[in-house]
């Protein structure tokens, strides 16, 4: 789906993953801000400054960019000219007891609206976060069937103004028994230092998850307490880990120590990738290697797999399974078709033709990664 006046595509949901064009998009991305309020009033830093931060961004790999406030529209033209999508936080009153107001959530229900209208469909939208960290006695307070429900109508009512647009809601292990039904992919944020109960907790998220995306919304290290090192590494092993475990992609907090909230500047916190002068830190260097490589790290070893694929009378989709499996890139695999005695047009669609062909390469040769079908 293109967006009206651009010839750029937008990002949409495809199983597990996101897809742009042909092409997975694999989220790679930095929170950015907010940042002390300028003459404007806006959370965000001057346009001369926001560019440069944006190259610094391509630099270190980045596609998407995590803020916690709607951007304006010179925001979004410099985040499209720097090929950057935004993952965009809509900010309410969420931290607050608001299922007992009606006001409050008129109120909730008006900001995510008005930054949906404020964003036009731009293309440098990756995704609306409805809603971040929501705290768990809020939750124990209204229940938590009511505050999923809640949840949803949001969703719903940013969807009336853009039918395609994408929207999560980033939770967080106190309330992860939440599940609203109407979020386009799960997204959680979670600082866990330790590797193995990381690699361990993001199986359980892809369970949370079940069929939709998975996105690490926020994970990071503080420097000052841990060490630049330290924090260099960390970084490193979560971005893999999170790519191996079949997620949809991470964002990492935070790409400067620059970061007001509560009326002030964060000062006891070192969390950047870069001071905040801008200048990189180890751990720059770090995600930017992960993300190049991601999502395709070194396997070490690469046994033979058999992909089974079971079908009866699944000709409708038949086609596009096989496609997809065609384009595996796994080195060494094979498929095996089960058909258990379909009446449509399964047969036709995967036997050799009379010159011996057929639709499908695989179904012909061993072909690219020595892949070999069975039917």
């Amino acid at each position: 789906m293109t967006v009206q006046g651009s010839s750029r595509l937008r990002v949409t949901v495809d199983g597990k993953f996101f897809r742009l064009g042909d092409a997975k998009f694999h989220v790679k991305g930095a929170a950015y801000g907010p940042f002390a309020p300028h003459a404007s009033g806006q959370p965000f830093l001057s346009p001369e400054q926001t560019l440069a931060d944006f190259k610094q961004l391509r630099q270190l790999g980045a596609n998407v960019v995590r803020v916690y406030n709607v951007p304006p529209r010179w925001m979004l033209d410099l985040a499209e000219g720097e090929g950057l999508r935004f993952l965009v936080g809509i900010p309410w009153s969420h931290h607050l007891c608001f299922l007992n107001s009606s006001e409050q959530r008129a109120g909730a229900v008006e900001a995510v609206q008005k930054a949906v209208s404020a964003c036009g469909q731009h293309p440098a939208v990756f995704a609306f976060c409805i809603a971040n960290e929501i705290a768990p006695d809020v939750v124990r307070w209204s229940g938590a069937q009511k505050v999923e429900r809640f949840l949803d109508e949001l969703v719903l009512a940013a969807r009336r103004i853009d039918p395609g647009c994408l929207c999560t809601f980033a939770n967080y292990p106190p309330t992860e028994f939440l599940r609203p039904q109407e979020m386009d992919f799960a997204c959680f944020n979670i600082y866990l230092h330790s590797r193995q109960p990381f690699s361990n907790y993001l199986t359980r998220l892809q369970m949370i998850a079940d069929t939709r995306p998975l996105v690490l919304g926020e994970f990071g290290i503080d420097s000052l307490r841990e060490g630049e090192d330290r924090q260099a590494e960390i970084l490193s092993w979560s971005i893999e880990l999170a790519f191996r475990a079949g997620l949809a992609g991470t964002v990492v907090f935070s790409f400067t120590d620059e970061w007001f909230r509560d009326g002030r500047l964060v000062e006891d916190w070192k969390m950047g990738l870069t001071t905040t002068n801008r200048v990189p830190r180890p751990a720059f260097a770090a995600v930017e290697r992960a993300f190049q490589q991601a999502p395709y790290f070194d396997l070490g070893r690469v046994p033979r797999v058999s992909v089974v694929v079971a079908s009866y009378n699944g000709a409708r989709t038949l086609r596009s399974c096989l496609e997809s499996l065609e384009r595996q890139n796994y080195p060494d695999y094979e498929v095996i078709l089960v058909d258990d005695g379909s009446t449509d047009e399964t047969q036709k669609l995967v036997q050799p033709r009379r010159d011996g062909t057929s639709a499908f390469s695989w179904c012909n040769r061993v072909g690219m990664g020595r892949a070999r079908s069975r039917i």
